[in-house]
């Protein structure tokens, strides 16, 4: 039951890291068995604040104090602060696939005595979190073999294990699909009603508005605000405003598309599963894109978008069946990444971590990598001519960094996207696929990356983007094609769409007739 006494103050939070001052006299005060909401841009300090209260930055590294139901606190490490009651989910889940969920619950902090872990006590205890999560797989299930919603829910089981008093949540529904999301947002209400306070880190604006009671928003590493949802009468474009320090008239560039000629088209094409061979993951799909078009793919989570995306970039996925791909009239083979490349084509991974880029490299080198040639004199890089490009990049994209010879695991999320970007837009392709470009990312970089979008079509490219947003496909595209199952099932002129009659054809496997 919700109180009115508070559970967590912390004053004049200063983190400076080299070159960066990351957080600037932040004080935030979070009230028992409440919901607090984090708001910001990306780089605005919001998971560096959280990793300060949970000991990933221990007592001694920043300055300022935390005060944990009523007691100075100095965490030197995640153990102690998980001691006292202070559990934090990270967007990046803290699961290992190769272990069972018990396993992962109970990680570090098995039951048993002398030295021998009772697994029949864990799986017991196991079953029993399961419950008040709302999970009903069996605990020796690996955590490969569930979704990410449901790994969510694991690591939500794995905080209850540890007699949670305050749950963090860093981007907590970002990869889930909006059933999965409303789950999880459910199931955060319920931990309020058993006097759990939470503090959630979110881009969703309409998430954050439907189950937080108080938000506090930071900008460029300071605390602008602190409002009562109710009270205060927040809505999303207060928030917004709060945010990027202006108002946002309207959440997508204006722009009037100047539309050329089909020049990319994919005919009946079809692709297995890399392990299941009796299962296709594309059926029969053809779609077409025209010169300075912005062609949306629309569809579920497991609906195929992404494995049409990967298989048409180099059959990246599953095992190809049959298709052609033609560009201004001919045949192509994209047999390979290598050939997808040299025919112009360039794919962005919904996984900009895992895939996107590599993390132990810096700005530069990422931003040429994809086609060393155009900087190369035979087999070797021209350094001048890699810092030149990237730096251009820099600047005319706006990555926030004060250098490119910094390392991009250090970056903000939209940042490292719009490295992803630069990457491919130095490849200077004809058609740029965009699986989910936006994900995990606040709005003030996402109108920034629309903007990016558009003038590539200005440019007379083509582009495909893959969201689970309908509202950005809506806002943003000329076409939209819905995928079901592997399969295409249409395709509407955006002007004519809405978000009804797409997800009916998301969620149907009758075929209608294409729009080219």
């Amino acid at each position: 039951m919700a109180t009115n006494h508070t559970i967590l103050e912390m004053r004049s939070i200063t983190k400076e890291f080299p070159g960066v001052k990351a957080l600037s006299d932040v004080s935030i005060t979070v009230l028992a068995g409440q919901i607090h909401a984090i708001c910001g841009e990306n780089g605005a300090g919001k998971s560096t604040l959280m990793n300060v209260l949970s000991g990933v930055h221990p007592s001694g590294t920043y300055t300022g104090d935390i005060v944990f139901e009523g007691e100075p606190v100095h965490f030197k490490d995640i153990r102690s602060s998980e001691a006292a009651g202070i559990v934090i989910i990270h967007q990046e889940l803290a699961l290992i696939p190769e272990l069972s969920i018990t396993e992962n619950i109970f990680l570090g902090n098995e039951p048993g005595k002398r030295g021998v872990i009772d697994w029949v006590d864990a799986k017991k205890r196991a079953l029993e979190l399961l419950a008040r999560v709302g999970l009903k797989d069996d605990p020796d299930t690996q955590i490969k073999h569930i979704g990410v919603g449901k790994q969510q829910l694991v690591e939500i089981a794995k905080a209850l294990s540890k007699s949670v008093k305050l749950l963090i949540l860093d981007e907590p529904t970002a990869a889930l699909n909006e059933a999965d999301s409303q789950h999880l947002l459910d199931l955060i209400r319920g931990l309020k009603g058993k006097g759990i306070s939470s503090i959630m880190i979110s881009h969703k604006l309409n998430e954050i508005e439907q189950v937080a009671d108080s938000i506090t928003i930071i900008r460029d590493g300071r605390a602008i605000e602190t409002l009562n949802i109710k009270e205060d009468g927040v809505n999303e474009d207060r928030i917004i405003r709060g945010m990027v320090g202006r108002s946002l008239e309207s959440r997508f560039p204006d722009r009037t598309p100047h539309i050329g000629e089909v020049f990319f088209e994919v005919r009946d094409w079809n692709v297995q599963h890399p392990q299941a061979a009796e299962r296709m993951v594309v059926k029969n799909s053809s779609i077409t894109v025209r010169r300075g078009e912005i062609v949306g793919l629309a569809g579920l989570m497991g609906a195929g978008r992404t494995e049409l995306a990967m298989s048409i970039f180099g059959r990246s996925y599953g095992n190809f069946i049959s298709g052609q791909i033609f560009k201004d009239g001919d045949e192509i083979q994209v047999r390979s990444v290598t050939e997808a490349i040299a025919h112009g084509l360039a794919y962005v991974s919904e996984d900009r971590k895992a895939l996107g880029l590599n993390l132990i490299d810096d700005i530069k080198r990422s931003i040429v990598s994809a086609k060393l040639s155009k900087i190369s004199v035979g087999q070797v890089v021209n350094k001048v001519k890699e810092y030149e490009a990237s730096e251009a990049y820099r600047k005319s994209l706006r990555i926030k960094t004060p250098s490119v010879d910094a390392g991009v695991r250090k970056l903000s999320g939209g940042n490292q996207q719009k490295v992803v970007l630069a990457k491919w837009m130095f490849s200077d392709p004809d058609l740029l696929i965009l699986d989910e470009p936006t994900r995990g990312i606040d709005v003030g970089a996402k109108y920034e990356i629309y903007g990016i979008i558009q003038a590539l079509a200005a440019q007379g490219k083509g582009v495909i983007m893959i969201s689970s947003e309908l509202p950005e496909l809506l806002g943003i595209t000329d076409r939209i094609y819905t995928i079901f199952e592997g399969a295409i099932t249409d395709c509407i002129p955006t002007d004519q769409a809405d978000p009804e009659s797409l997800m009916k054809s998301m969620t149907s496997a009758k075929k209608k007739v294409q729009s080219k």
